[in-house]
């Protein structure tokens, strides 16, 4: 009689099964976010006990806090790359751009992790935090060129917050629609983004601040 049991499946090494855990958990977090994944869910789908989830990450906040610290490390290490490179201001707007779009195109599932709060996340780093260290990056570029254009570099700070927050809010949006394509979107960016800061008025006023009437 011939013996048709199966053979018994290869045993993973520890760094195997933990990557194996982090795929897992991020594909979940992302589909349900942090509420609506479960350990339980995590070691079902991974197929393994929920004892060998908290061995590796002491439970499903370990997990969550590995995947988003490594979300952030890649897109800001990826936005940070192309503002390291020189080039005419209006090309960076046009390299950050592209960059995050980038990342979104290439890992969906992080994108929407990291846009998603979560106590974890507000913890370990959250996607609005992330943004916070890219304006800082942003705002010695933009002091820069205030003081070529004799402009007051004080100013600096607020608008780099609101140049990064554009890029990031038109992220999240195209994360969700993917239209127009990714170049459209980088040009409209930059189109918006750079005639705006190449006409700039030396001390702007708030509307009806001034009593000179609109033409």
């Amino acid at each position: 009689m011939t013996d048709e049991r199966k053979p018994p499946r290869a045993r993973m090494t520890a760094r195997d099964r933990r990557e194996q855990l982090l795929t897992v958990s991020r594909t979940l977090f992302a589909e349900r976010g942090f509420d609506g994944t479960s350990v339980e869910e995590i070691a079902a789908r991974a197929d393994v006990s929920k004892p060998v989830v908290y061995e590796h990450f002491g439970g499903k906040e370990g997990v969550y806090a590995v995947i988003v610290d490594r979300e952030v490390e890649a897109l800001l290490g990826a936005l940070s790359g192309a503002l390291a490179e020189r080039g005419h201001p209006r090309q960076l707007v046009e390299r950050a751009a592209r960059a995050l779009l980038d990342y979104i195109e290439s890992s969906p599932d992080g994108f929407r992790i990291l846009v998603r709060d979560s106590p974890v996340a507000q913890a370990s780093g959250t996607f609005s935090s992330l943004i916070g260290d890219v304006a800082n990056q942003v705002e010695h570029l933009l002091a820069h060129q205030f003081v070529k254009r004799g402009l007051d570099p004080a100013s600096a700070p607020i608008y780099s917050q609101m140049l990064v927050g554009m890029v990031a809010l038109t992220g999240q949006h195209w994360a969700e629609v993917r239209e127009p394509s990714k170049d459209e979107v980088a040009a409209h960016l930059v189109n918006l983004a750079w005639n705006g800061l190449s006409n700039f008025e030396r001390d702007p006023m708030a509307p009806g601040s001034d009593t000179t009437p609109l033409a």
